[in-house]
């Protein structure tokens, strides 16, 4: 099924523009231009999972058909950064000529933010000398880190994260060519952990399916680890009634019974918090909190000692404080 295999792959990987969800305009403009084999250099901007890497794909599929792979260098930025790789392997591939009836090659770039500016200044120079020969498009989560000369001689294409509607034509489709049965409840548990990335919803899909084919929202719990909305509702509701041993003792049972990173951890109390029945000033006060203890986290601080404190600053929100 999802599992990466060459069969699957060859055989259910979309291959066609119409096959791409969520992204119908840029879908519509990027055919257009493969449409007239006038090519200019893509930049293709967005978050994890919406398309990006397949839709290039697609591009040089539909361009060269079957002779695809020989006029095709894909190259992850984030592995290979530094100006060498620029000066060597994409030199090499684009100075050469292509082979068919397309007069460039095709080289994409993922993950280009990633590039040093060094790379990235050596980068400008090869798309300008090598224009006749190849075109370049470039995949980025942060189009703001690509430098200005890049993104001045590419079309810039921002890609939006996919709605649910988008992600469920493709659960439904992935569901029916492996003999799946996906209840509504259990996409709902996929979808809300993906937080509108195809790739992520897909890949616990495949986890969960291998141990049962019928994808129910138990079995998906037990495949994320995440924390139950329940449960962070009743540590914040100990917090904000100012009972902060049980809203720690509660905490730490969620958080060693389920294996919940401290990340985890606070992405669902940020949830959680704007259903709480409280003033909507004090929701906001509770998300900037709630923002910096997420902060401390993400930058190495321990992950209990700041969620303590940030039960600790809730009974004081919760006291008017």
């Amino acid at each position: 099924m999802v599992n990466g295999s060459d069969v699957w792959t060859e055989k259910y990987r979309p291959q066609k523009f119409d096959e791409v969800v969520g992204q119908d305009e840029i879908v519509k403009r990027v055919k257009s231009l493969v449409n007239s084999v006038n090519l200019p250099h893509l930049l293709f901007a967005g978050p994890a999972g919406v398309g990006k890497s397949t839709l290039a794909l697609i591009v040089v599929k539909q361009l060269f058909g079957p002779s695809w792979r020989e006029n095709y260098l894909e190259l992850n930025a984030s592995d290979e950064r530094g100006i060498e790789v620029v000066r060597q392997k994409v030199k090499d591939f684009a100075r050469t000529r292509a082979l068919g009836n397309v007069p460039f090659k095709v080289i994409f770039l993922d993950e280009a933010d990633a590039l040093t500016r060094e790379a990235q200044q050596a980068l400008r120079r090869t798309m300008e000398n090598f224009t006749s020969t190849c075109r370049f498009i470039l995949s980025c989560n942060y189009s703001s880190r690509i430098i200005d000369p890049i993104q001045s001689r590419c079309v810039i294409f921002r890609f939006k994260l996919l709605e649910k509607k988008d992600i469920k034509t493709r659960i439904d489709f992935i569901s029916q060519n492996e003999g799946l049965n996906v209840t509504q409840e259990g996409f709902d548990v996929l979808y809300d952990a993906s937080e509108g990335d195809c790739r992520r919803v897909i890949n616990l899909l495949q986890a969960t399916a291998s141990i049962s084919p019928n994808i129910t929202p138990d079995l998906v719990g037990t495949i994320i680890s995440q924390a139950k909305p329940s449960d962070i509702k009743v540590v914040l509701e100990y917090a904000l009634a100012g009972d902060f041993v049980n809203a720690r003792e509660k905490l730490l049972d969620i958080m060693l019974k389920e294996s919940i990173s401290g990340e985890d951890v606070i992405k669902a109390i940020q949830k959680e918090v704007w259903n709480l029945p409280i003033d909507n000033e004090l929701k906001v006060k509770l998300t900037e909190k709630t923002g910096e203890a997420e902060f401390r986290i993400v930058e190495g601080s321990d992950a209990f000692i700041q969620l303590e404190a940030l039960l600790a600053a809730f009974v004081l929100a919760g006291e008017g404080k």
